[in-house]
């Protein structure tokens, strides 16, 4: 009886191993295929459409911008302060931009989910060596037929976990439209960036290597607290939840992953146009 006994415990416990890797890949391979259908979302019509008409309009804006600026730089060298190499410096760098702003967030967003998904890869596939994992799965399991506190912490461990994995699902899930409002937004700066200001648009630049460096890193720190859940539970479920804490510490070192329109920045510039347009009347005038 012992000797059955031993091997139907050596059985249960490679059961468990594939059971438990076969988990882990599965959350691997699913959070890997929500993160590529927000890169996917870039490749429908309807989407590359809304785009085009944000990049005319951002053409737009950046073309009035240059006409604003010349006037600017024409008004405040007769003052003695314009200065027509600044000027050219940042027409330039209004062209950069917005010859861009559509191109290199989309780009940088399929680079992180690529290299995001052969990292899941790798940690799963860490998952498969035989003899680690049925200890943990002998040891869930073995909690729940006891009495008392065991399943009580267990089952709060399960509900732990189900909220870390259904919190980073809907991130993941909502991640490519944030992408998609954040390059509409980043049109309405370029009026501003060929005057000079580009504080605003430094910030949009900001938002969307937060939301690129989200992407890279949410799913990886949630399979591996997956992993880690076997050789320590606890250590596990906190890596689970520092998965869903990613966006507020990226913001703390000043990456911002929420949409915030800088409206005192408009203001300024809608005020700057018509002071220009009454000194512009002023000089006429004369």
């Amino acid at each position: 009886m012992f000797g059955l006994d031993f091997a139907v415990d050596g059985v249960l416990d490679q059961f468990c191993d594939w059971i438990y890797g076969k988990l882990i890949t599965f959350f691997g391979e699913f959070f890997s295929m929500i993160n590529m259908m927000g890169a996917e979302l870039f490749e429908l019509d309807w989407i590359k459409a809304i785009l085009l008409f944000f990049y005319y309009f951002a053409w737009a804006l950046y073309i009035v911008g240059i006409v604003v600026a010349v006037f600017d730089t024409a008004i405040e060298a007769q003052r003695g302060k314009g200065s027509f190499q600044d000027l050219a410096l940042n027409i330039i760098k209004g062209f950069f931009a917005v010859s861009l702003f559509t191109v290199v967030p989309i780009d940088l967003y399929v680079f992180c989910i690529n290299l995001s998904n052969e990292l899941i890869g790798a940690i799963a596939g860490m998952s498969d060596s035989p003899g680690k994992l049925g200890a943990i799965a002998t040891m869930v399991l073995g909690s729940f037929e006891t009495p008392g506190a065991n399943v009580v912490v267990s089952i709060v461990f399960v509900i732990l976990i189900g909220y870390a994995v259904i919190k980073v699902f809907f991130a993941n899930l909502k991640r490519g439209g944030i992408l998609l409002v954040m390059m509409a937004t980043g049109s309405l700066y370029l009026f501003s960036v060929p005057r000079g200001y580009s504080d605003g648009f430094v910030s949009w630049c900001k938002q969307v290597a937060a939301l690129c460096l989200t992407a890279f890193l949410q799913t990886i720190v949630l399979v591996a607290g997956l992993v880690t859940y076997n050789a320590n539970m606890l250590l596990g479920i906190g890596l689970m939840l520092s998965s869903t804490e990613v966006p507020r510490i990226a913001q703390n070192f000043g990456l911002d992953t929420s949409m915030r329109f800088n409206a005192m920045s408009t203001v300024y510039s809608v005020n700057s146009v018509v002071n220009m347009a009454r000194n512009v009347g002023r000089i006429s005038g004369r």
